[in-house]
This record gives structure tokens, sequence and C-alpha cells, in this order.
């Protein structure tokens, strides 16, 4: 190649490459648009979505079935059928013509009626009507006016639309036009419809037989589902819950009974330790208390017995953290009332507490630990308490959910440290934590707690300029 066609075929290929990436670049929205909705408009769940992988297949395959059937057989039949009428009609005409006679040609008339079944009429001098537009699906007129021209060799003129049971076709000769009348049948392969029930029917069965198989398989897991959820939120898990449908669900299954058992194990092993633990504790600050009683009240016994305290309103704090809700079975709660019952406790400390319930909140039943979940709510009420004067909560329902919110008129909490405050033993240097006295756990607890009910709680801005705490737990 020499070197100005090399330089050429060099600036080609590089326009055409900028070209490539010029339209990619305009392209790529575009495709990531519609296969984005296309995503969208597929089903998310495993029933529907092997229900289409299932569908899918039987319908390619019948409808190239029906393509090839349609293609092939149905118009190789049609124009046989249409030429053979054809062919009919041809033979009738030319002894018409070579046989002139009124009396020949009743002859003529009953021969096509008995051996052709084809209605033959002579109609003296007339003329061929004006041409009707074509059918919609007009495989039988194309077919019929080609084989008619192709045997007949005269103007004719056909009506393949006015009925529905008959073909009409009308012959120009010489001296009159010939009117046959043909059944449909003879000219048109009409019983293609039993292809298309047998083809219906057989896939009714199989979609049958595949859907009722699928739900077979999908229940067991949607029992495994339903044991891991409920689990999951601290529920007792469905009575008569076994491992059931095909071997990697049964395995699966398995597998979720055993870590249940070894999580249950742990946690009843955890929760006795914690309990002698705090048995231990609480008698010996049980014993100081009762010596400090004995030792008079000079300042020294006065700070001993502050210390005291504080020392086992944290124990009291590290041992909720550690068992959370464990031991406690769930049920059903009127959450109005539960919280009703706080803003009472919380009445004797002059903290104001409005209670505002919307949507349907003032009948609310919800499926919860009652004890956990109060000491939950409590723990944030506290926070809310202590660093405000007017505390609203508010209760409402959310498509399958439970919001409940729990507003004050602090200080607030830095947005980059909203995160931070739920994690144990963290404090953060600002006006919400003055008191020396918490142990940074209360939050900690009560998201444990929510998450043990399959919630969670975020926080955000106050509309009264301070702190709100959003729980959402599942209905």
């Amino acid at each position: 190649m020499t070197s100005w066609r090399k330089k050429a075929w060099e600036s080609l290929t590089l326009d055409r490459s900028g070209y490539f990436d010029t339209l990619t670049r305009v392209l790529k929205p575009y495709a990531v648009f519609i296969i984005g909705a296309f995503a969208d408009l597929m089903p998310k769940g495993l029933y529907a979505r092997a229900l289409i992988i299932i569908i899918a297949p039987i319908v390619v395959l019948e409808s190239v079935v029906a393509f090839v059937f349609m293609e092939r057989h149905w118009q190789a039949v049609t124009r046989r059928l249409s030429e053979a009428t054809a062919r009919d009609i041809s033979a009738l005409i030319q002894i018409y013509e070579m046989y002139p006679g009124k009396k020949n040609h009743q002859n003529l008339i009953k021969m096509a009626r008995n051996q052709l079944n084809l209605s033959m009429q002579v109609l003296p001098d007339a003329e061929l009507p004006p041409a009707r537009p074509k059918p919609f699906f007009d495989l039988l007129d194309r077919a019929l006016s080609r084989e008619i021209s192709r045997h007949v060799k005269r103007p004719f003129w056909i009506d393949t639309v006015g009925q529905s049971r008959h073909v009409e076709i009308r012959v120009r000769t010489k001296d009159a036009v010939v009117r046959f009348i043909a059944t449909r049948k003879q000219t048109y392969a009409s019983n293609s419809h039993i292809f298309l029930l047998w083809m219906v029917g057989s896939s009714v069965i199989l979609l049958t037989v595949a859907i009722l198989f699928l739900r077979n398989q999908i229940r067991p897991i949607l029992r495994l589902s339903h044991a891991a959820e409920a689990f999951g939120k601290g529920r007792p898990i469905p009575e008569g819950f076994r491992p059931r449908g095909a071997r990697e669900v049964r395995q699966a299954a398995v597998a979720f009974i055993e870590m249940q058992k070894r999580i249950t194990t742990h946690v009843e092993q955890r929760t006795a330790m914690l309990a002698g633990v705090s048995h231990d504790l609480r008698t010996i600050l049980t014993r100081f208390k009762l010596e400090l009683a004995f030792m008079g009240d000079t300042p020294e016994v006065a700070s001993l017995r502050s210390d005291v305290n504080e020392m086992q309103h944290m124990l009291e704090d590290y041992l909720s953290f550690a068992k959370g809700d464990e031991g406690e079975v769930a049920h059903p709660t009127n959450l109005p009332a539960l919280l009703n019952e706080i803003a009472q406790d919380w009445s004797v400390y002059d903290v104001k507490i409005d209670l505002k319930f919307r949507k349907g909140g003032k009948d609310l039943i919800v499926h919860l630990k009652r004890n956990a979940f109060k000491r939950a709510i409590t723990n944030l009420v506290s926070n809310a308490a202590r660093f405000g004067t007017h505390i609203v909560i508010r209760a409402a329902t959310e498509q399958r959910w439970v919001r409940i919110e729990i507003s004050d008129n602090g200080p607030g909490i830095p947005e980059d440290e909203r995160d931070n405050v739920f994690r144990p033993f963290y404090r953060i240097d600002h006006a919400r934590n003055q008191d020396e006295s918490s142990t940074g756990l209360g939050m900690a607890i009560a998201r444990d707690i929510v998450r043990g009910h399959g919630g969670n709680i975020t926080l955000g801005d106050s509309s009264m300029g301070g702190l709100r705490a959003i729980i959402s737990i599942p209905l």
C-alpha cells in the first residue's frame, strides 16, 4: 500500500472511530433508559419470573409453529384448492363455449351442480360488476385470482367477502357472463381453527401444570422467608415449619434451623451469665449501701453514696444493653395505650409531653415485645427530656409501617454526629452531653430493640428547633 493510500486509510479509520464514539455517547443515555424501563417492568418475584421462563419458550415455539403452518401448509392447501376450483370452472367454460344452446346449458348446469358441487348460472348480455375492495386477509382472494387468471384466461370478477360461507366467481364470455358459486371450503383451507384450538388447548394444559408445580415449589421458599422474617423481628417461628420442597430449599431450611438454634443457645447462655453477674454485683452494691447507712451523714459518706448510686445506674445500663430484648415474647400491643402510659410516667417529673395520633393511630395494634419497646421509647423520651422542656410524640401508619416521632425543643445534634450517638459508650462534647452520669448506652439500647422488631431509628431536625427521633417498625 502506497503512502498516500495508507494515510487516507488511517484518516478514514480515525474518522470512523470518532463517529462511533460520538454515536455511542449519544445513544448510551437512551440505551440506559430503555434497559432501566424494561427492568422496572419485569416482575420482581421468583414465582412470576419462573412463570416467564416457562411461558416465554412456549409462546415462541408456538408462534414459530403457527407461522410455519400458516406459511407452508395453510397457503399450500389453499392454493391447491383454488387451483382445483379454477380448473373446474375453466372446463365448464370451455364446454359452454363448445356446445351452445339452451338445452346444453341446462345439462351443463346440472353437471356442475351434481358432479363438481358448483352452482352455475348464465347471465346473457350482462356485464362484470365493478371491482370490490380487497379483504384485510386476502390470502383466498389472491390465490383464487391467480389460479383463475392462469387457467380460465378470461375477464373475471370474484367476491370472497360478501357471503361468509360461499365464494362468487363471474367469468365474461363472448355472449354472456357465467356466474359460479362455490362453497368456501372448496377453495380455502378453513379447518385451520382446529389446529389453533389444539395448540391453545395444549398450551393451557401445559401452563396449568406449570403454575400448579411452581406454586408447590415456591410455597416452601415463602415459608422459609416468613420464618426468617419472624425470627429477625424477635417473633416466634410459625408453627409447623419444617424443611420442605426441593433439595436446595430443604438444605437452606435446615441451615436456617441450625442457625436459629445456635443463636438461641448463645443468647440463653449469655442471658444466664448476665443474670448471675447482675445478682452478684447487686448483692455487693446492696452491702455497700447498708454499710454507708451506718456510717452517718458526713460529706465523705454522701460522696461515696453518690458513687454507689451512679455505679448501680451504670450497671443497670450495661446489663440492659447486653441483654437487649431477649427472653420476652412479642404479643399484640395497643400502641396508643403504651405511649399514654409512658407520658403518664414522665408527668411526675414535670415534663410536658403531647401525644398526637393520625391516620388510624388511635386504635393501632402492633405485635411488640411490650416491655422492651417501652424501654426503647423511654430512652428516647429521657434523652429528649434531659435537653428540652417540651416533647411531642406522634404516631401514624404509612402503608405497612408504623411511624413514631419523638421531637423536642432542645439544642439538637449536629448532622455529622447523628450516626455516632448510636454507638455504644459514645459521647459528644456539646450541650446534649453535659450529663456526666450518662453511660452513652441509651440510644444504642433503643436502636437494638427497634431493630429487633424489624425496624430502625433515624434522627432529624425537629420543627421545634431540636432533635426528632423517628422509629419505623413493620406492622
